[in-house]
């Protein structure tokens, strides 16, 4: 029985030390197949929020900075911090709405700010695991995800309207068909061994029916340079007491708290996949993946740019290739950070149309929806998540579509608020036209 329950195809375990150019060639094949997600989902949250072409930069840069420090430290397990397991970080695209939303309203520093407070969150909840579920059950994060997923719908096809200058936008329902059409298929015909590639593949067939037509932008690739540094555009910190701040606050701990109650799940899996003979979950481990998970976040507040979270690729590459060991994810964090000082790879991306991204993402975001419905109702169907999953939902989709209440919600608070700004207090009246841009060229006091 015990020779049964053995899983052979696992040839390195996580504190195994598999052979180097091993590691290196699954680490590769990791970062190529996230890559295109960490640099899609940064672009769409600092394009639908309005921000500038040195901001892009500056937060994809940092994006993969951040990403891969937090994913070595998963790996590395200092202290309380890591997993010593193959758990990969990477942006989440629960966060889109939220950020998009923090730029639009307060511009980059008031979205660091309301990052760093709701990562801060997840370490006072870390040690408080089991009481943070009896509160966020399935039902509850499983409908935030269905409603973080329709939320995101609306930026990301504002997307199709993007073209380079002077293209023609007539072939964009071409393009957009064939990229749909090529990873849908793939996706249900392929292996399980292929399965993460065919967004890939996708994406590389949409570019290659959108190169003819010129709708694939190779002047930003021709003047992205090979390698260097971004111009630095660090937004400081801009934490607000007035209405923005705590209009979006509930918003991040929320998406933070999906966030952390998804993480529980992949450090289980990768646990349950990682191991020749089956163990039991090592709590311990569990909380190395939070408490990284939410240094990642802290990481992305200070620097300025989306925030990170756990992947759940790690349990997916473990199974199909065998390897668990944990140096792939330090070689993948690595490659990370040296591509983040390559931007002509980050070009690469950013050229792709948004004819080729919005069926990307939409997939994506359906399969973000599709997990929110087995979340909800794994287990079984019964009354009580009916009640709450139904009510919460078409509430949600209420206040999203500006049914509920829009002039309530809209009707700003006339009072005297504290604002810091780029690390200095000053005194804002919300009620008299005080705008940021004001409270930021606003005098030391």
């Amino acid at each position: 029985m015990a020779a049964a329950q053995t899983n052979e195809q696992i040839r390195f375990e996580p504190d195994e030390a598999c052979p180097p150019l091993l590691a290196i060639g699954v680490a590769l094949q990791i970062v190529i197949v996230m890559l295109a997600g960490a640099i899609m989902i940064t672009a769409i949250i600092v394009r639908a929020g309005g921000q500038s072409d040195t901001y892009l930069s500056w937060a994809i840069f940092m994006v993969l900075v951040t990403s891969g420090v937090a994913t070595i430290l998963q790996a590395v397990r200092i202290r309380r911090f890591g997993s010593g397991h193959l758990v990969l970080m990477n942006p989440h695209p629960a966060y889109i709405p939220v950020c998009i939303i923090a730029l639009q309203e307060g511009g980059p520093a008031l979205m660091a700010s309301l990052i760093l407070v709701a990562s801060l969150c997840q370490f006072v909840l870390t040690p408080r695991i089991s009481l943070l579920r009896r509160i966020v059950t399935p039902a509850v994060s499983g409908t935030l995800l269905m409603l973080v997923a329709l939320i995101s719908i609306r930026p990301i096809f504002g997307l199709l309207k993007d073209a380079p200058p002077g293209a023609s936008l007539e072939y964009g329902p071409v393009i957009a068909l064939v990229t749909l059409v090529v990873i849908t298929v793939l996706m249900l015909v392929t292996p399980r061994s292929w399965q993460l590639w065919t967004s890939l593949i996708g994406i590389v067939a949409g570019c290659l029916v959108a190169v003819p037509f010129g709708l694939y932008d190779f002047q930003l690739l021709r003047e992205a340079s090979w390698a260097g540094l971004p111009d630095i555009a660090w937004p400081g910190a801009h934490l607000s007491l007035g209405v923005e701040f705590w209009a979006l606050l509930p918003a991040f701990v929320v998406v933070s708290l999906t966030s952390f109650i998804k993480t529980i799940g992949d450090g289980v899996a990768v646990q349950q996949v990682s191991r020749r003979r089956p163990r039991a979950t090592d709590f311990r481990v569990i909380q190395g993946v939070l408490y990284a998970n939410g240094m990642g976040g802290l990481l992305a507040g200070l620097a300025g740019t989306i925030p990170n979270a756990s992947a759940a690729i790690g349990a997916s590459i473990a199974s199909l290739t065998g390897v668990a060991s944990a140096r792939v994810a330090i070689y993948a964090g690595a490659i990370y950070i040296v591509i983040a000082f390559l931007p002509k790879i980050a070009a690469l991306v950013l050229a792709i149309p948004g004819f080729v991204m919005v069926p990307y993402m939409l997939i994506l975001m359906s399969i973000l929806f599709m997990e929110g419905v087995r979340t909800v109702f794994q287990g079984g169907i019964d009354q009580k998540k009916i009640i709450v999953a139904g009510v919460s939902f078409w509430i949600g989709i209420g206040f999203e579509n500006g049914y509920i209440f829009p002039e309530l919600l809209e009707r700003s608070v006339g009072r005297p608020t504290w604002q810091w700004t780029y690390f200095r207090w000053h005194l804002r009246d919300s009620g008299n036209g005080v705008h940021r841009s004001d409270i930021a060229k606003a005098p030391s006091p």
